[in-house]
């Protein structure tokens, strides 16, 4: 079965949660279905849901009876121990014969081209496609159809599909994220539950207060988005380029997933029959009437604002399938004593298995020390915001400074003269000009004019996405890769390697089992962030318009930022909201990531560079961590010392994801309620932060 207008073709793709499910659907008014088998998806989490190997078999055979087309999604991040078997499924899925698999992790396009398999890619909406680069590159690779980003408008759509080709997936219909895809780490740090695993517990939707500039304003859910409703704009769809129409819910009953498939495919073919005399609104009350939350066009058709979000029944469970919300406010775990004896006792054995070459998996992939030339002394990077911190850094011992590329207000870009001033003054440090995480086609232009002209005196790029890779990799400026590409595994890592990218920052997200493998199985020169408040949330949507569009309810001081800054409060902390030069917001950890305790461990893993996030402290603040850090560095037996001297900025200290032991469940570390926070004046995280170097 397929639809076509004007020769375009028009799929409508349906989500089918079980084989029960999908024994109904596949016989209403679709094109396609997609699903998820036993393992390596992102809907794990509920019992009973996907298929098995055997119903993936059967459900192929029976859609293509009906000439209908099988997606099967395999498009979870893997970790290390999960390569072998994503091996094995992805030998069964060829032989079962899908239409194609949905990707998020480039392990998973690795290991089909290591195998030379016969797989058909479609990009999943976790790779975030947003431009004309990153479709090119990814069509180099062999994908034939890419999800958009949700932040995506039609007018960009119609461009994307007319200059590349590329067939696109557009999601029309269920649940939508206020985050860019895959830029969401909160579920993480907070819960150890990666969002980027199909494991969110959705922060998202608490009931948060808004704060800025001493007041209160009257905002409840401000990042509980309403469900994507594009039922009444079938031709901007068609018309926009997209070949795909999909519906979002594969967690939803078999009546509901046939009352949307109906409706839109009606829709759809009566679009087709009669343009001129479509109604568009025909099932727009029986859809309404039935909806799991409110409805948006989401970024359909630009921004949507404050539109966007859910108010209404936000936080109760009326319309979701369970009748539950997902979560609870909950505390960002504090920093304890218990935890980083567990930590530094699980990179000694790292090393040890370092040392020896004994890693899982097929081969030795940890030798790059020999044939890199990799430093012996662990390197110390800092992103910063503007030219005062970066200098800060510089005079803390920094030998790395990423200028970035979202710079906070009211702080404005780097400029050519300020980047030649840092220059001048780097001494053996070297320079990076960071990239925006999201960059449009007129950040294309930009940088590419910046870049094609008079060499820049810099030493690197800290590129952000795989567009950024594949324009830039030709100038001639080595590339470091940034937080959000993902790395999750030492496949994906070597993937960016052999397009240029020479360094690699791994995953905010990993836990502290799936990090010490990627350290033991990484064939190239591994980053992490160790201190600082890394963005959790990185958005489109403009949380100040907030204060802009409501009357403050009350008065009340922030208490760890500038009252300049927003903040989303629960009664469990607050979360300080930047907003950056291209209008999106980044919402930070509430304490301070820091993992200078365990700084000797790191390094003797094999961690190259540890970074500091350094973008929301003052210089000389900034300065003051750097130069902990770098004393850490040079003498790793004084970190226990340094680290007792140290002072949270911010609500105390975290360990961040490492808090979490991860493996196959991504479990939480075993409950510390009695442990202490760390920071001076209290004696037991004391005594053992000056025991870590001497046991």
């Amino acid at each position: 079965m397929a639809r076509y207008f004007n020769g375009k073709e028009v799929e409508l793709l349906a989500p089918t949660g079980t084989f029960e499910i999908f024994k109904e659907v596949i016989h209403a008014n679709c094109d396609a279905v997609y699903f998820g088998g036993p393992s390596l998806n992102m809907r794990m989490m509920r019992k009973g849901y996907n298929f098995s190997r055997l119903e993936i078999i059967e459900a192929i055979k029976q859609a293509h009876k009906l000439h209908k087309k099988v997606y099967v999604t395999v498009n979870n991040l893997l970790n290390e121990g999960e390569i072998e078997e994503a091996r094995d499924y992805l030998r069964f899925l060829e032989q079962a014969g899908p239409d194609a698999i949905i990707v998020q992790d480039f392990a998973v396009l690795a290991l089909i081209q290591e195998m030379n398999l016969k797989l058909p890619v479609h990009s999943s909406v976790m790779m975030n496609v947003h431009n004309r680069e990153m479709i090119t590159a990814l069509g180099e690779m062999g994908v034939t159809r890419v999800v958009t980003s949700r932040e995506m408008d039609l007018m960009t759509t119609r461009y994307l599909r007319e200059t590349t080709g590329m067939e696109l997936e557009y999601f029309i219909h269920g649940d939508m994220c206020s985050v860019h895809g895959a830029n969401c780490y909160f579920s993480s740090l907070v819960f150890g539950m990666s969002s980027n695993r199909g494991k969110c517990l959705k922060p998202c939707r608490w009931d948060y207060r808004v704060k800025k500039d001493g007041y209160m304003y009257p905002s409840e859910f401000p990042l509980a988005v309403k469900d994507m409703f594009m039922y009444e704009h079938i031709p901007e769809l068609i018309h926009g380029g997209v070949t795909s129409f999909k519906i979002e819910g594969r967690m939803r009953d078999t009546e509901f997933v046939l009352m949307l498939v109906n409706a839109y495919g009606d829709a759809i073919d009566r679009y087709i029959d009669d343009p001129i005399g479509f109604e568009r609104s025909r099932d727009t009350r029986l859809l309404y009437d039935n909806r799991k939350r409110d409805f948006s066009t989401g970024y359909a058709f630009g921004r949507p604002g404050l539109s966007y979000i859910n108010k209404r029944y936000e936080g109760t469970g009326k319309f979701y399938s369970t009748g539950k919300v997902f979560s609870t406010p909950t505390e960002e775990r504090k920093l304890g004593e218990k935890r980083l004896g567990e930590i530094e006792s699980y990179l000694l054995k790292a090393a040890e298995r370092i040392g020896t070459g004994q890693q899982e998996g097929e081969g030795n992939h940890r030798n790059y020390r020999d044939g890199l030339n990799v430093q012996k002394r662990m390197g110390l990077s800092v992103h910063v915001n503007n030219a005062a911190q970066a200098r800060a850094a510089l005079e803390g011992g920094a030998d790395h400074i990423y200028l970035s590329g979202d710079v906070f207000e009211p702080d404005r870009p780097f400029t050519k003269q300020e980047i030649e001033q840092l220059a001048e003054i780097k001494g053996e440090a070297k320079l990076y000009l960071g990239l925006p995480r999201m960059m449009t086609e007129l950040h294309f232009e930009m940088y590419d004019g910046l870049l094609s002209g008079e060499r820049l005196p810099i030493d690197g790029l800290l590129v952000t996405n795989l567009g950024a890779v594949h324009k830039f990799a030709s100038k001639g400026y080595p590339l470091v890769g940034d937080i959000n590409l993902n790395i999750f595994n030492h496949l994906s890592a070597e993937m960016y390697s052999k397009l240029g990218v020479e360094r690699f920052t791994a995953s905010l997200e990993l836990p502290l089992h799936d990090f010490s493998k990627l350290l033991e199985n990484a064939a190239v020169p591994l980053e992490a962030v160790v201190h600082g408040s890394p963005a959790l949330m990185y958005m489109e949507h403009d949380l100040y318009e907030n204060t802009e569009v409501f009357e403050p309810i009350a008065e009340e001081n922030n208490h760890y930022v500038d009252n300049r800054i927003l903040v989303l409060m629960t009664d469990k902390g607050e979360n300080p909201v930047y907003r950056d030069v291209h209008g999106r917001c980044h919402l930070m950890l509430a304490k301070e990531l820091c993992l200078l305790p365990v700084i000797k461990e790191l390094q003797d893993a094999g961690l190259s560079v540890c970074r500091i996030e350094g973008a929301t402290y003052q210089p000389e603040q900034l300065k003051s961590i750097v130069s902990v850090y770098r004393a850490a560095i040079e003498q790793p037996e004084t970190a226990g010392d340094l680290f007792a001297g140290m002072t949270p900025v911010y609500a105390g200290y975290t360990l961040g994801a490492l808090q979490f032991d991860g493996g196959s469940v991504g479990r939480p570390a075993a409950a510390e309620e009695e442990d202490c926070e760390a920071k001076p004046g209290q004696e037991q995280v004391l005594q053992r932060a000056g025991q870590l170097t001497s046991q």
